[in-house]
Parts: structure tokens; sequence; C-alpha cells
């Protein structure tokens, strides 16, 4: 049976499934994934929001046999995929497929660790205490993942202590290695038949060969990866290399312990400890406490940094110096004398010269990251893809720009591959209005930030909040947010208040709020009924033109003679906008109104692009027709 007639009418998830609606779009995007698993091609592929792609990739691949691999992009979609999507489709085609769920090893607790931890004279007594209840959890888990851990959060910064990173795990030497949680979890893994990952697990195996599942990728036949808009940043950074202060860090803390109990009688190794973590604070001096994204250029004007680097080179060849003579003296020792040759390696080629990479630094209130990233990862994704002979399915609601998915294959060097676009199912000609109001002023004027706000406060009394107004800074945001405090009659949650989950909980608890966010939650938010009725966007998502990457990449591709701001700026931004769009309508009944703030969507030429690329609705730009939109919705309900 053909999976479009599975997703049917007269099909099982339509017998089965409590609200389960076929759509013709996602019957036909099931049917072409199927014949893509059979041909072995690679097919790009976008389905509008309400398609419902989760079930569309996930029944012509169960149904196939194939051994297969799932990439989504983060933890949060990857349990929501694996523990609430994937049971349903199992159950209504009554497959007895194996899967299993693996994520990457800071995820599980490390016994080992967990272990040495204890007494550790670093932690304070709250940290000694979420250890303790972590020791008595592991004791009944199966699975050892961190999220299921009661009480404790993820973000805990008690958890380094009771995980392992690829730096520091000790391998088949550790004595817990068979009941190790990241081991049993990898062999799960590798005897099912469909395994549920991210796409930073996927790119850490494909970029170091350690992080994931070695022998899994071998053997997938079929490889999906869906929110594949995310991979193009994602393989950036897995492609590139990074040094940061924590790395330092946690390599002296762990080389100094390990010398206590391995070869106490070594003081040369315990200096060249204590040297190490000289020139890392003064690095961190050097680097000074502005926090941002800086390319190398601007590191290098302060004074002290090129000092700073040499220092930091000359500490850790001493350090493993020291290393080599002590690694034969125990397993912690060998392991920290691996990580020091690593640490070193990253901090030679951060201090090299080949201008295809990117060098840049990140400076933070916790520390400094070092880092060095391809100006193109096309070359880099076909090296380490390409000899898996596997059908390889790249799907997400925002991957085509006015249509086309040139950009998208352009930054993945992807060839010869099929294509498909499926518009939303949802009936945005009566479910949505677009407005484009008139502020009277540029996006770079001083006045700007100001008309937003009397924007926003406008148009929420026409809404009675239920408002996302997401940003494009945090400036942008934190200026909105101290005038809207004191002027809106509804509640004002503002990022960075509480976790995001906490926001959105209490958004849609409440009904009547409006919800200030920057990045984070232009995607991945699934707010669903009249609690969110208006999402209002402040500026078109330009990333900024000083940021490190941008500018490197712009200034490659003007130095070939293309386009950088059509080829890419305008691009990259489109497909962000999108994903900002896409949290207003979440089901066939849910009303609204999007609000870009933007004058350049009709100033520019430009602007057609963006909003070819939204869904087809109504546009106005009379506040009086949104008015009327909101009553319209009222009666309505």
């Amino acid at each position: 049976m053909k999976p479009s007639a599975l997703l049917g009418a007269d099909g099982p998830f339509a017998r089965k499934v409590p609200g389960f609606v076929p759509r013709d779009q996602q019957g036909e995007m099931a049917d072409l994934i199927a014949e893509v698993l059979e041909s072995g091609e690679k097919l790009v592929c976008e389905a509008g929001t309400g398609t419902g792609k989760t079930f569309a990739y996930l029944v012509p691949l169960l149904e196939s046999g194939l051994k297969t691999i799932v990439s989504t992009a983060t933890k949060t979609l990857q349990d929501q995929l694996f523990h609430r999507d994937l049971p349903v489709v199992l159950e209504a085609l009554a497959s007895f497929a194996d899967v299993a769920l693996l994520k990457g090893r800071a995820n599980y607790v490390c016994r080992y660790r967990l272990a040495r931890a204890a007494g550790d004279p670093q932690l304070d007594t709250r940290a000694a205490a979420q250890l303790a209840a972590i020791d008595a959890w592991v004791a009944r888990s199966e699975s050892g993942d961190i999220g299921e851990a009661p009480g404790i959060p993820e973000d805990s910064p008690v958890w380094p202590f009771a995980t392992s990173t690829p730096e520091n795990c000790l391998g088949q030497a550790c004595n817990d290695y068979e009941r190790c949680f990241v081991v049993r979890a990898r062999r799960q893994a590798v005897a099912a038949d469909l395994v549920v990952v991210n796409h930073h697990l996927l790119f850490a195996d494909l970029a170091l060969r350690e992080e994931g599942f070695g022998e899994l990728l071998p053997t997938a036949q079929a490889i999906v990866l869906d929110e594949s808009h995310q991979l193009p940043d994602i393989a950036s950074n897995f492609f590139g290399h990074a040094l940061s202060s924590r790395q330092l860090r946690d390599l002296a803390r762990d080389t100094r312990t390990a010398q206590e109990r391995e070869a106490p009688d070594m003081p040369a190794l315990r200096e060249a400890v204590m040297n190490l973590e000289v020139a890392a604070r003064a690095l961190a001096a050097s680097l000074g406490p502005a926090v941002g994204r800086y390319d190398e250029a601007q590191l290098r004007r302060a004074p002290a940094v090129v000092p700073a680097l040499t220092g930091l080179g000359s500490a850790l060849a001493a350090l493993n110096e020291q290393l080599e003579l002590a690694a034969e003296r125990g397993a912690e020792l060998e392991s920290c004398a691996k990580r020091a040759v690593d640490v070193a390696v990253r901090l030679a080629i951060y201090r090299g010269d080949d201008e295809s990479w990117v060098r840049w630094g990140e400076v933070t209130s916790r520390g400094y990251v070092l880092h060095v990233t391809p100006l193109s990862i096309a070359e880099h994704f076909q090296a380490r893809t390409a000899h898996y002979a596997a059908a390889w399915i790249f799907t997400s609601a925002t991957l085509s720009v006015g249509g086309s998915f040139a950009h998208f294959e352009r930054q993945l060097g992807l060839a010869g591959v099929r294509e498909a676009l499926w518009e939303s199912p949802f009936d945005y000609a009566r479910q949505a209005l677009l407005y484009l109001p008139k502020l009277g002023c540029e996006p770079n004027s001083p006045n700007y930030a100001d008309a937003v706000s009397g924007l926003v406060e406008r148009v929420t009394a026409l809404s009675g909040g239920r408002t996302f107004v997401l940003f494009t800074s945090y400036r942008a945001l934190e200026s909105c947010a101290e005038r809207l405090a004191s002027s809106l009659e509804f509640p004002v949650l503002v990022q960075g208040a509480a976790p995001r989950a906490t926001l959105l909980r209490e958004f849609t608890h409440l009904g009547n709020a409006v919800l200030l966010g920057t990045s984070t939650f232009w995607e991945g938010v699934d707010v669903r009924g009249e609690a969110l009725s208006c999402v209002i966007i402040d500026k078109l998502p330009f990333a900024p033109p000083d940021d490190p990457i941008t500018s490197a990449r712009v200034k490659a591709l003007q130095q070939e003679g293309g386009n950088a701001f059509n080829e890419y700026q305008v691009p990259q931004a489109v497909i962000t906008l999108k994903q900002g769009a896409g949290r207003l309508i979440r089901d066939v009944t849910d009303r609204g109104v999007l609000v870009l703030c933007d004058p350049r969507l009709t100033t520019r030429g430009y602007g057609k692009v963006f909003l070819r690329s939204l869904p087809a609705m109504p546009v106005t730009s009379d506040l009086a027709a949104v008015a009327a939109f909101f009553d319209a919705a009222l009666t309505a309900s």
C-alpha cells in the first residue's frame, strides 16, 4: 500500500489516531520520499507548517524496512519525535520495528566521574547535595539520560562533574565501561532499525569520528535531516575548531587531580599546570571584559593579545612535555596527555594563516572561545557525506527563498538532487492578515525603537494582548521592554526573566500576555489557540554586518565577483523571517495577524523577495483593517 493510502481517509491513521485529518500535501510528500528511498537519491523538500512532515517521512521509512537515521535540530525536538510522534506511527502501522534514541555523551551520566566527584572540595553544599541526588537516581535509571533526572535542571552547573566529554572519557580503560550509559545507548542504536539523533550529534560524528556512532552511519540506508535549515550553521561549528577558556580550565583541573593521584612525585607537572592556568588568565585579561564576537583583526588590536597567545602556546608546550613523561603512570594522566595535545593543536590552527578559514573570538561573561570556522562548508560537507551510500532527505518548513532552493543547496554543495515544495494546508487567506504599518522612519533612525514600541501598544490594544513581539537584537528588546512594562495593560513577559519553557507555559496560561523575545523564540515554539493571535517582528532579520563570519563570507563572495547581498545576506534573512512568521498559525483553527514593522519591505526592491517567500495572505497598511480582523475573530469564537 502506498504511504499516501496509509495516511488517507481510509487508512489506519484515520481509524486509530484521534483528531487525525488527511492532508494531500502529507500524502504527496510521503509517496515522494518512498520513491527516493527506493532509488537511493537525495531529496530537498519544504513542507509548510501544518503539512505533518514528521508522519510524512516516518511512514515510508518504517514501511521500507531500511536501516534509518532521523536527525532533528534540538534535543527537545528529538525527545518529542521519539516519545510522542514515533509511538503513534508505530501503533498505527502495527510495526514491530526496533527504534532507539541516541544523544551526545554529555547527556548521559558518567558513573566514573560521578563517583570521582564525591567529596570534591570545589563543590559547595548545594552542588554536593545535587550530586548525591543524582547518585541515588542513577541507581534506578535505565538510560542515565540527564533530562530524566528529577529536580535537577539540564543547565545545572553540577552536571560537568557527573558527565564526560570526548576529552576526559577514559574509554575502554574505564572500570565502568561495560555499565556505561553512553556505551549502552550506542549499542542499542547500532542494533535498531530506526535511530533518532540530533544534528549536533550527527555532525560531531561526521566531523570528529568520535562523538556519536562510528559503527552506525556506515550501515544507514536512509538518512533524514529534519529542520534542515539549521544545518549550515551547525556544520560551520563542527567542521571548524574551537578553543575555550573552559577547556583550558578543565584540562588544568583534571591534570592536577590526576597528578595528585597517579604521580604525586612529579612537582614539575604540577608547576606546568599552574603555568597553564596563569597563561589562560592572561589571555582572558588581554581580551578585555567587553562581551561580543570579534574578528581576528579586532582582537589583535589589543596590544596584549599576541603576547598572551604566545605565552599560552609556551605553557601548553611545557605541559605536553611533562604529560608525555607522566602518561604511563595511569589512565587519567594518559587521558590528560591526549587532551593537552589536542588543545595545543587547536591553538596552533587558530594561530595559522590559511585564508580558507575565518578566525574570530567570542568573549562572554563566563570566559572566551577562539574559533576557526570554514569560509564555505560545501566541500567539507560533501567530503564527509559522499561515501555514505544512503538516501538523503533534507526537509524543513523553511528551506526555499522565493520558491528556490538554490541558496540552501549552494551552502551544502548539493547538486543533482530532487526538489519538492508543498505549501501549508492552512487557509492563510482566511486565517491570517499581514499588516505592514507605515512607521514614518527607517530602522537606522534613532526614533525607530520608539516607533515600534508605540505600534506594539496600538496593536496589542486591538488584539487583547495575546502577542509575540520578536526582536532582532537584545538592545531593541530591552528598549521596548522598558517602555511597555509600564504602558501596557496586559502582562508583559520578557526573555531572560525565566527559562523559555516557563515563559511559554505562563504565556499560554495567562491567555492575554505579551511576550518579548529574540532569536530563541523565532523557531521551535508551538503555541496553538487564541493565546497567540498576533506576531510582531521589529526588523528584517539581517545578520549584523560586523559579525565575523558574515563579514568574511560577504568579502569572499565579493572577491569572487558575486553579489553578496542578494546571494547570501537576503536569503539568510528570508529563511529566518519565515521561521519567525511561522509562529503565528499553528493549527487549522488558529487566526492571527502578522505585523512586519520594517518599511524596507515596500521601499526596497529586495522586499519583494521576502513577501514572495511568505504564505499568501491578505495584506494591509490600515490599522482599521487589523481592528476589523480581530473583531471578526472575536465574533467567530
